[in-house]
């Protein structure tokens, strides 16, 4: 199963390049398949490129550090 703590520790990283576009990311939760979704926030939130962001950026990088991650899903 996948840690909550893991996937907030992966965020912690990826959050710094995301505030520099004055957007941000937060988990809302992380099932037992892997499947962790998160909110965008601020200019991230209504983004038309915020799907590439979550796909190219955010589910990229979790998925690379940590094992078990399946997708990255926006909550809503």
């Amino acid at each position: 199963m996948v840690s909550k703590e893991d996937v907030s520790a992966v965020l912690e990283l990826i959050r710094p390049s995301l505030q520099a576009d004055g957007g941000d990311v937060e988990l809302v939760e992380v099932d037992e398949e892997g499947v962790v979704t998160v909110e965008l926030q601020g200019a991230c939130k209504g983004c038309p490129m915020s799907q590439m962001t979550l796909a190219n950026g955010v589910e990229r990088i979790l998925k690379e550090r940590v094992p078990g991650v399946s997708k990255v899903v926006p909550a809503g």
